[in-house]
C-alpha cells in the first residue's frame, strides 16, 4: 500500500483506503476501498480537492523509497546478531512477511 499525491493518481490504481470528503470528513467516503481509479473519476476527484490517496502496491516509485530487496537486506542486518533468539527470529520473520506483502511484489 502507498500513499502519493493525487497529482501522480493513474487510471488502473486500486484504492486501498477509502477517500473522505474534505469538506465532510465524518461524513461517508465519496470513493471506497477497492475501487479502480478511471480517467472520469481522476477529474471527479480532482474537482472535490483530494490532495492524496493510498492505493494498492507501490505503483509509484518516490524519491527515497527503497526496494523490497534493500528493505530485506536491511531487515537481515539488524536482526543478524539474534540468530540464536527464537522470540527474535519469529518477529524477523513477521515483518519480512509484512514487508513482502506490503509492497505487492
Amino acid at each position: 500500500m502507498q500513499t502519493i499525491p493525487f497529482s501522480l493518481a493513474a487510471p488502473g490504481m486500486e484504492l486501498a483506503r477509502d477517500i473522505k470528503n474534505p469538506e465532510s470528513p465524518d461524513g461517508p467516503p465519496i470513493c471506497g476501498k477497492g475501487v479502480v481509479l478511471t480517467e472520469i473519476l481522476i477529474v471527479r476527484l480532482q474537482r472535490k480537492g483530494i490532495q492524496a490517496v493510498t492505493v494498492v502496491g507501490r505503483p509509484v516509485k518516490m524519491e527515497g523509497d527503497k526496494s523490497l530487496e534493500e528493505l530485506l537486506a536491511m531487515l537481515e542486518r539488524r536482526f543478524r546478531r539474534l540468530a540464536q533468539d527464537s522470540l527474535m527470529i519469529k518477529l524477523k520473520e513477521i515483518y519480512r512477511r509484512h514487508l513482502i506483502r506490503s509492497l505487492g511484489e
